[in-house]
């Protein structure tokens, strides 16, 4: 990515006239752009793994808790109770050294071999990550879930579909109609926490700018620089969900109205 931005000579060019400041320097923030955005794929990656694998849970967290299934309730309730009162860096922390000591005690337990310390910390992020989007998602979720007609329900079970093809073909598909907009304010959130993967070890936007602003202690500007790219991502997701959402949106019946006859009636 920077050999890309390096090779479009106007870039270069830009940067080059850029006031480059004792206190500030304008220069600085646009130098470290590229670099940051070489750990753009990182943050995307965690995203998207955190997003699809959160909402999975939020969605067994909602059914679990619409359906009060027996000793799942409890568990779900205190799950959600505990990631919803905990920072998610705790959760973060928590998830990177207490997996290992899991891992371990089970390697004691069965006579495994497990190698933990391959296991990439971007797995831990992920889990984490998973985990708190659930916890948030899963309410929404199941306001959109109930927020459903009862009478396409009693419709659904008419035609002999079971609880699954109820699920599947009509509480699901609206809603999702519903839930979407929060969905997407939620992943434009969790693109954010992600910049909390530095304390587990993850150079991702936030630690390259970190780093960066370490070599010359230009750290204001290495921030104006990451936050400047996470904006624009969160643009980016903002209208992408806009898009999803005019897709997914219901359009209301259209009122045909029957032109009188010349003869009238």
């Amino acid at each position: 990515m920077t050999n890309l931005f390096l090779a479009v000579g106007w870039y270069q060019s830009l940067v080059e006239k850029l006031p480059a400041g004792k206190l500030f320097s304008w220069r600085a923030v646009f130098e470290a752009i590229p670099p940051i955005l070489q750990r753009l794929p990182i943050t995307v990656g965690l995203t998207l793994a955190g997003a699809l694998a959160g909402l999975l849970l939020a969605l067994l967290f909602a059914i679990v808790k619409i359906n009060r299934v027996k000793l799942l309730y409890p568990i779900q309730a205190f799950l959600v109770s505990f990631l919803r009162g905990t920072p998610i860096l705790v959760q973060l922390m928590l998830t990177y050294y207490g997996i290992p000591l899991l891992l371990k005690a089970i390697n004691q337990k069965t006579g495994l071999t497990m190698n933990i310390n391959a296991i990439p910390a971007s797995v831990f992020a992920i889990t984490a990550f998973a985990f708190n989007e659930a916890a948030y998602a899963s309410e929404t979720i199941r306001a959109a879930i109930q927020s459903v007609s009862s009478g396409e329900i009693e419709a659904a079970k008419s035609l002999g579909m079971t609880n699954s093809q109820i699920y599947q073909r009509v509480i699901i598909p609206n809603a999702a109609v519903v839930a979407t907009p929060t969905l997407i304010n939620s992943l434009i959130g969790l693109t954010k926490g992600t910049s909390l993967a530095f304390s587990a070890s993850i150079v991702e936007m936030y630690a390259q700018a970190q780093i960066l602003g370490g070599s010359d202690y230009r750290y204001f500007e290495r921030f104006i620089s990451v936050s400047l790219i996470y904006w624009g991502v969160s643009f980016l997701i903002e209208n992408l969900g806009r898009l999803i959402e005019q897709k997914m949106a219901i359009s209301s019946p259209k009122v045909v109205q029957k032109s009188l006859e010349r003869g009238g009636r």
